[in-house]
């Protein structure tokens, strides 16, 4: 029982937070939405027994990634675009998701999930030690290389403002 309520908790902040998203019109608020939307797939994730996914969406997307787009927002000349960011095919956009909302439903009411879950993967120390020891040294090339990018694009984007 205590597990349905923390899974309608984690799902309502998953669902809260994407529709913050698409709702507001700050691009800012939009991110931070992003992030309690991505913490509550976390929840979900920590609810059927992924830690190591619970951990990836929190630690990469929850930071990494929005940490990303606020740096991008902050080296985006707002000026530039100009204009409305209206669009009229939204009544569409609205009936498509609806539908696709009545179909998942439909079909998670006509399907027969089992009660127990059990943990069918590694756990997250035997994943550690897999990273951490075999895996160290690719581990670290791509966070060189990402990091050789996030540089990257900082200097192209300064770089833009002098002329």
């Amino acid at each position: 029982m205590t597990s349905l309520v923390l899974f309608y908790l984690a799902g309502a902040l998953a669902l809260g937070g994407a529709v913050g998203v698409v709702g507001t019109r700050n691009v800012v608020h939009a991110a931070l939405f992003l992030l309690v939307s991505l913490m509550g797939v976390a929840g979900i994730f920590l609810l059927v027994f992924a830690e190591f996914l619970a951990l990836v969406q929190v630690l990469l997307y929850g930071g990494a990634i929005i940490i990303v787009v606020l740096f991008a927002l902050m080296l985006t000349r707002l000026q530039d675009f100009g204009g409305s960011m209206e669009n009229r095919q939204w009544p569409i956009a609205a009936l498509a998701a609806l539908g696709l909302f009545f179909v998942i439903a439909f079909a998670l009411a006509r399907s027969r999930g089992s009660e127990e879950t059990e943990r069918l993967g590694p756990g997250v120390q035997e994943l550690g030690r897999s990273l951490f020891t075999q895996w160290a040294i690719p581990f670290e090339v791509a966070s060189v290389l990402l990091l050789v990018a996030l540089i990257g694009a900082i200097v192209i984007a300064r770089a833009g403002g002098r002329e």
